[in-house]
């Protein structure tokens, strides 16, 4: 028998001012900050990814904007390495165990087209190229949409949705994506 557990809809899930995520309701009532999916630290680790991926991509754009192509390349290829090893811990952890539920089924699959996508680009990207750098700035942009996605929504609806077992399964998964990581 599975636990009791809150239905959240995504559906009513948004992004609103700042970056803090909200229930669209007329009130605003502030997911992220109490809703308590920060203080797991699998969610944790994935939000510190997050930053780490969009810190290295801003410094990107950065160098591009004084047209230092090099760096650019070079930063690059770290946010490529930090993002695969994020999206394996994800697709193989948290998102695995989420899409037991038919509910957030569709929700993960368009997530993961988006990793593919972005992977794909960071593969092939070759910022010398101005139409590259043109769909690497863009690709910046919607990595911050789909960061929302993840941050607004499946995280705090996986506070409501995964029990004990499925933690430990998602939790597993992120630590065999980062060999290196010392985890207590």
């Amino acid at each position: 028998m599975r636990p009791l557990r809150v239905a959240v809809s995504l559906r009513r899930l948004a992004v609103v001012g700042g970056g803090r995520c909200a229930m669209s309701d007329p009130g605003g009532s502030e997911v992220c900050h109490y809703c308590g999916c920060r203080e797991i630290s699998l969610i944790e680790d994935f939000i510190a990814e997050h930053e780490s991926a969009t810190d290295l991509a801003g410094g990107a754009v950065r160098a591009l904007k004084r047209g230092d192509i090099a760096a650019a390349q070079g930063l690059l290829r770290d946010m490529a390495t930090v993002l695969r090893a994020h999206w394996r811990g994800e697709e193989n952890g948290l998102f695995a165990v989420m899409r037991q539920d038919d509910e957030y089924t569709g929700y993960i699959e368009e997530l993961e087209r988006e990793h593919h996508d972005l992977d794909r680009l960071l593969e092939t990207a070759d910022l010398v190229d101005r139409d590259d750098r043109q769909r690497f700035l863009d690709a910046v942009d919607e990595l911050h949409r789909h960061i929302a996605k993840e941050e607004d929504g499946l995280f705090p609806a996986s506070l409501t949705t995964l029990a004990g077992d499925d933690w430990d399964r998602a939790m597993a998964a992120w630590r065999e994506a980062h060999p290196d990581v010392r985890t207590p």
